[in-house]
């Protein structure tokens, strides 16, 4: 697994705001982050790829999973910043929270999870890597990663790279996160354009 700190210019993976992750998303954000078509476009994609009775783990998770309501699932487990968020989310049956740039680690065992989803949140991590290794680790073989986004962030808490590059791009940059981390069958979807609304592109690797 090679440091992209390394490859990568650098500050890649500087913020504008370096100071206390847990502090700044202390107070709740009971808020959806992309818009209904978009909240819609990735729903529908997670009845696809999502199989009945799986063991999900939600990463960088908040109030709403955005899972269909039909779905059955053995487990959610959700990871987070805010636990006022994670409670209230109510397709969590448990959740913790890590503050993934100082401890990019998960407390689940080896093999425990079968699809790791991350929605809106892969802008934030100042070690990708290292992340995206530990969600491999966790996840059964032919387990599936699926890293959504859009045009919208926190600026000041999105690491420099990201900020610099187009959806395009960004994509790219997704890949060679799962590269690094010898995820194989990498593939990008549109799920929305954003012609009429927000647009939302997923990445997936699986393990």
């Amino acid at each position: 697994m090679s440091d992209l700190r390394v490859e990568l210019p650098a500050n890649a993976f500087d913020k504008q705001d370096e100071g206390d992750d847990l502090a700044f998303y202390a107070p709740p954000r009971l808020v959806s982050h992309i818009d209904d078509d978009a909240v819609a476009a990735l729903t529908a994609y997670y009845a696809r790829v999502i199989p009945p009775n799986a063991v999900v783990l939600d990463l960088m998770s908040s109030w709403i999973s955005h899972l269909p309501a039909a779905l059955a699932t053995a487990e959610v487990i959700g990871h987070g910043m805010n636990a006022a968020e994670l409670r209230a989310n109510d397709r969590l049956d448990r959740w913790f929270i890590t503050d993934l740039n100082a401890t990019p680690a998960l407390l689940l065992p080896d093999g425990s999870v079968d699809v790791a989803l991350c929605c809106v949140g892969i802008q934030y991590l100042q070690r990708p890597v290292e992340v995206f290794a530990e969600v491999r680790r966790v996840l059964r073989p032919g387990g599936l990663f699926a890293v959504s986004y859009s045009n919208r962030c926190f600026p000041t808490k999105a690491v420099r790279i990201w900020r610099a590059l187009d959806m395009a791009g960004q994509a790219r940059l997704i890949h060679l996160y799962m590269e690094r981390s010898k995820f194989a069958a990498v593939e990008t979807e549109v799920l929305a354009d954003g012609s009429t609304g927000d647009p939302l592109i997923v990445v997936t690797g699986t393990k």
